[in-house]
């Protein structure tokens, strides 16, 4: 059997690897993700160009949340601390 070419994953999934990569053990965490914005002109075909948009996804991360929301974990479920 080949490896797989791509390995998907949900944004709680996302949430809770980085929370556990984090060392973080407490809290209501949630995905957050900063987008840019660049506007120009684009070609399109072989000789023409249009105006248009592109938004580059350029930082992904979590943060801190007062509340549960559909793409938040609770660390303490997902990374809690070792007992010694």
């Amino acid at each position: 059997m080949g490896e797989p070419e791509i390995i998907t994953f949900e944004y709680k999934e996302i949430v809770q690897a980085l929370v556990k990569h984090q060392g973080i053990h407490e809290g209501i965490w949630g995905l957050t993700i900063q987008f840019g914005l660049q506007v120009g002109n684009i070609k399109v075909g072989e000789k023409d160009s249009v105006p248009g948009v592109i938004i580059p996804l350029v930082k992904m991360g979590i943060q801190k949340l007062d509340k549960a929301t559909p793409l938040s974990v609770n660390a303490a479920e997902v990374n809690p601390p070792s007992k010694p």
